[in-house]
């Protein structure tokens, strides 16, 4: 079984290149994605949805922060996006993780400012 160290930055590996079959891996089955813009979804469809909307990212990871003891760890990175009408943003990210017993994510929580984000993904639906 992977740490959940290395759970992480394969995380950060996988959607820096968009693979999202990979992505969902790391997932367990009933694994949920809680989100500023997309709202609480089941990963598959999380994943699915922002990589429809997505053309490139780049992540810079800044920290990985875990507790003895328990079943979270926190990730800090900035994350560059290009959406698919090639609008960008930047953005730190802190994406809080809860494992399972066996290191497979049940929940992802997205923590960012999405002042700007908000704007550009709103103009994707129009």
């Amino acid at each position: 079984m992977m740490t959940k160290e290395a759970i992480a930055n394969k995380y950060i590996d996988y959607l820096e290149k968009g693979d999202i079959k990979k992505l969902i891996n790391l997932f367990n089955t009933k694994g949920i994605v809680d989100s500023p813009l997309y709202g609480i979804k089941k990963a598959n469809k999380f994943y699915h949805e922002l990589n429809s909307d997505t053309i490139n990212s780049e992540l810079d990871l800044l920290g990985i922060f875990e507790e003895n003891d328990s079943s979270n760890l926190a990730l800090f990175f900035t994350y560059k996006w290009t959406l698919k009408n090639n609008e960008k943003v930047e953005f730190d990210v802190v994406d809080i993780i809860e494992f399972d017993a066996h290191n497979k994510i049940l929940k992802l929580k997205i923590i960012y400012d999405t002042v700007i984000a908000r704007k550009l993904v709103e103009q994707l639906e129009n």
